[in-house]
């Protein structure tokens, strides 16, 4: 058995959450592996289990239940020797905003948003209260870019990185340290769920790429990680006009454009 952090990994059976697995096995850390698949999270296992002699648990769960929820935050709250999330799990959405049902809607939002947000605020006192851990919540480019036409799925995004840089300035001074990762198209299971043919896109990342990147920004401590940015002085030129903007906000009266 091994003295480090055993890590849970949300969406574990294929594609970017198999990726973070196979990776930290390889770091030799123990896993726990949630999915819905319980044989293909077996498959895993056996295999990881077998390559890198590490301690695997199976816990399959659709997070879209709220008794498989409930279930997962019971562990990550009661399991001391999970140090590790790996907040993974998604779905994209198929079709524009007027074609989704109202149970397409509820579906997405509470995959994308309220399953990580619950799976977070269940293993952070725990990790604030040891001084130490790390959360990694799985965000997407597309929660930069409303021009993408994916308004929901983007939305979803969004949210997950202002909780991510939200949470890093609430935890962060406790010990732990919480990353946001922003994936472009990748190669994975997800299109094909929503409907979309990944052959139709003209540029997509391998899962191996993408987790071996965000690896280097989780060694390095980034609180937002980019893999598919190339110029990253954009992305600290965007930070900067925010909080320049923030900066301009004068709250006792309207801007002068707005005057009658």
């Amino acid at each position: 058995m091994t003295t480090q952090a055993t890590v849970l990994v949300t969406g574990a059976s294929t594609g970017i959450g198999a990726t973070y697995a196979e990776r930290f096995a390889q770091r030799g850390h123990d896993l726990v592996l949630v999915a819905r698949d319980r044989q293909r999270l077996e498959a895993l296992a056996a295999r990881l289990r077998h390559e890198h002699r590490v301690a695997i648990d199976v816990l399959p769960a659709d997070l879209t239940l709220q008794a498989d929820l409930d279930a997962v935050e019971a562990r990550l709250r009661d399991d001391t020797r999970i140090g590790i999330l790996i907040n993974n799990a998604g779905m994209a959405q198929s079709g524009n905003f007027m074609q989704q049902s109202a149970q397409d809607i509820v579906r997405l939002i509470t995959l994308n948003i309220s399953a990580v947000t619950r799976l977070a605020a269940a293993i952070a006192p725990r990790l604030a209260d040891a001084g130490r851990g790390a959360i990694v919540n799985i965000g997407s480019v597309v929660g930069l870019a409303p021009e993408f036409r994916m308004s929901i799925y983007g939305a979803t995004k969004a949210f997950v990185l202002f909780l991510s840089q939200g949470l890093s300035r609430e935890l962060e001074p406790k010990g732990v340290y919480v990353q946001a990762v922003l994936p472009a198209s990748t190669r994975t299971e997800i299109w094909e769920r929503a409907g979309i043919d990944i052959n139709t896109l003209t540029e997509v990342m391998e899962p191996g790429e993408l987790v071996d990147a965000a690896l280097v920004g989780f060694d390095r401590r980034e609180p937002v990680t980019i893999p598919p940015l190339h110029a990253a002085e954009h992305w600290d030129a965007l930070e900067s006009a925010r909080k320049a903007l923030l900066a301009d906000l004068r709250q006792a009266h309207a801007a002068e454009r707005y005057r009658a």
